[in-house]
């Protein structure tokens, strides 16, 4: 058992860890960064829906038996980000004088990460406990799944405001919420495991209410004569991606 609970949480350290992969983007000036970072919220678009649409909203319905409840719950995920939003833009509003100038979009981007990430690592916990097989399929599958997420996700803080530094930390940050989720299903067993089935619906109506309120109308406002068929490809290529790591496992238990 302390070998299950070793292997378990290396495999999310490293899952985490790919969080700092944005450090890869430190590397190009300012106005080389500002070019491509519409294109990773382009691909965060699709990247999201398609992480709705192919994995977290089927995978909802195959294992809750109550239909209308995983339609609620998804439209309660959207709702929560709705309301989430509309407090960050009241508590902006009333802080003109502050300094900071991060768009409400880039902090409801952490709040989705958060949730998914500690779902992800409840899935660790739970198939390593189940077979170190199934705990290694499981880790390879997310972390495959997690390198153009990190990558794009930490676009979508710099292009909300957030300086290099505080993308890379706040990042890597919300991505060790995969370590608590492991800890709570290594400690627990199948009871967070069937807790993590209901989280699923709630993210995907998280993920599908920052892509298309959020990150859609910042392409958009944007998105120039010559440049929106380059826009359309980057969202395809997020949701071709998501669907081709649906084909291959995805999160299923």
């Amino acid at each position: 058992m302390e070998k299950i609970w070793l292997y378990a949480l290396l495999s999310t350290f490293v899952v985490s860890a790919i969080s700092l992969v944005g450090v890869l983007l430190f590397a190009l000036k300012s106005d080389k960064l500002q070019k491509i970072l519409l294109l990773l919220v382009s691909f965060s678009v699709g990247a999201m829906l398609g992480n709705s649409f192919f994995h977290l909203i089927p995978e909802s319905y195959i294992h809750i038996e109550n239909a209308k409840l995983t339609s609620w719950l998804i439209l309660g995920g959207f709702m929560l980000f709705f309301i989430i939003e509309q407090q960050l833009h009241t508590h902006q509003v009333s802080n003109l004088s502050a300094t900071n100038n991060v768009k409400p979009y880039g902090y409801l981007s952490l709040y989705a990460d958060g949730i998914h990430n500690f779902t992800d690592g409840i899935l660790i916990g739970a198939s390593w406990v189940f077979t170190p097989e199934l705990g290694l399929a499981t880790t390879i599958t997310i972390i495959l799944h997690e390198i153009p997420q990190e990558i794009s996700d930490f676009g979508i803080l710099l292009k909300a405001g957030f300086s290099k530094r505080k993308a890379l930390l706040y990042n890597f940050f919300v991505a060790t919420s995969a370590i608590l989720g492991t800890i709570l299903a290594l400690w627990f067993g199948h009871e967070v495991e069937h807790f993590s089935i209901y989280v699923l619906p709630i993210a995907s109506g998280g993920f599908v209410y920052l892509a298309g309120t959020s990150l859609l109308p910042e392409v958009l406002k944007n998105t120039k004569k010559n440049s929106w068929i380059y826009y359309s490809l980057f969202v395809l290529l997020g949701l071709g991606l998501m669907y081709y790591f649906s084909l291959t496992g995805g999160h299923k238990h």
